[in-house]
């Protein structure tokens, strides 16, 4: 009988480290495994920046929608976008076109203008 006493005595110890070992490892699995708690906060700041993203772009899309809107029925803006980028001019405008003409020799130039 002394003989199981003292391998009682030396299984329980041994039992235990066993247990902690599994206890650490399913820790370990919960911490970092597939669906481990870091896995799920970079998945919940991705969601984070993605709906962030989301909603830029729904208010560039408004923006959009809004300046399409005003290219299709307001008159100033289309007047406003033809000047700019067609260089058209309005009734009764005069257009004066300025070129770049080196100086002739011997003549002083004019500071530049402020």
């Amino acid at each position: 009988m002394p003989y199981r006493t003292e391998l009682r005595n030396r299984a329980g110890p041994i039992a235990r480290l066993v247990l902690l070992l599994v206890g650490a490892a399913i820790a370990a699995d919960g911490m970092v495994g597939e669906r481990g708690l870091i896995e799920v906060l970079r998945a919940r700041h991705s969601h984070q920046e993605l709906t962030l993203r989301i909603e830029q772009l729904k208010a560039q899309n408004n923006a959009l929608r809004d300046a399409a809107r005003r290219l299709r029925e307001d008159p100033a803006t289309i007047e406003s976008v033809a000047r700019q980028e067609l260089g058209l001019i309005g009734p009764g405008e005069k257009v004066f076109i300025i070129r770049n003409v080196a100086a002739a020799p011997g003549a002083r130039e004019l500071p530049p203008a402020r």
